[in-house]
């Protein structure tokens, strides 16, 4: 292990092998730290966090803080990273609110400078959140999706798999799968093609996503009759899309072009 002189860590953290801590970090007790994690200087561990192997963490980060929540009590709750994530300056990720809740966040994400990650919210893999981005709590959001920087996510809305979000969006509903969404409040704007091809997606899926793009969001169909077209349109992706709408408490963006 690597660790600077003036850093603090608890006798009561769990540390692995090659893990690096550098100047005036803090890690609290009842922590996990993984396998060849590097934390930079005056990075905050704080109490009931678990971290994968090989993460990153940048200088000023406060991983694991207590709820910005004025019903939180003190109760034990926790914070869950994966892998190889990257997570930089000034970002700061709090625990669950409730007693044996839990914020989780996948693997390999990037997460930039300055953004915040609300209590209870889950992120899935792959997932990249630009700088001063703010999670409000119990926040979704799946694999692959890209939140620009500036964007602010109100409380339990979700995001879907390779979704896109334009810079200083406010999203007050769920963003669908697949979909850029962008403006205050947020509008499905189109595809996102440029992250379906990155993500090796087959041209034959590509055009079936933007039918069902029309036919959910251009065609002025009730919902219910919308479902029914895309069901019979078929295709892995479309399947998806149909399970994130059935599932959407909130509602989702609509088309707009406002």
């Amino acid at each position: 292990m690597n660790i600077h002189p003036t850093a603090v860590i608890s006798e009561l953290a769990t540390l692995g092998f090659r893990v690096a801590v550098g100047p005036y970090s803090i890690i609290e007790p009842d922590t996990t730290i993984g396998d060849r994690c590097d934390l930079h200087g005056h990075v905050t561990i704080k109490r009931f966090s678990t971290l994968g192997p090989h993460n990153r963490i940048y200088e000023g980060a406060v991983i694991g803080g207590e709820p910005q929540d004025l019903s939180f009590t003190g109760d034990d709750s926790a914070l869950t990273i994966g892998a190889r994530n990257r997570i930089r300056e000034a970002v700061t990720i709090n625990r669950g609110a409730g007693r044996g809740s839990e914020t989780s966040i996948g693997s390999d994400c990037f997460v930039m400078a300055g953004a915040h990650v609300a209590h209870d919210c889950r992120l899935g893999n792959r997932i990249i959140i630009a700088n001063n981005v703010a999670l409000a709590g119990y926040v979704e959001i799946e694999d692959r999706a890209f939140l620009s920087g500036g964007v602010v996510v109100h409380q339990f809305c979700r995001i879907g798999i390779l979704a896109m979000i334009g810079g200083n969006s406010k999203i007050v509903q769920d963003c669908l799968p697949f979909i850029i969404t962008d403006g205050m409040p947020g509008r499905a704007r189109g595809l996102n093609l440029v992250g379906l091809r990155r993500a090796g997606f087959p041209a034959a899926e590509i055009r079936k996503l933007k039918q069902a793009y029309r036919i959910l969001l251009r065609s002025g169909l009730a919902l219910e009759k919308a479902i029914d077209e895309l069901q019979a349109l078929g295709g892995p992706s479309v399947e998806l899309l149909i399970d994130f709408v059935k599932k959407s408490k909130r509602g989702f963006c609509h088309h707009g072009n406002d």
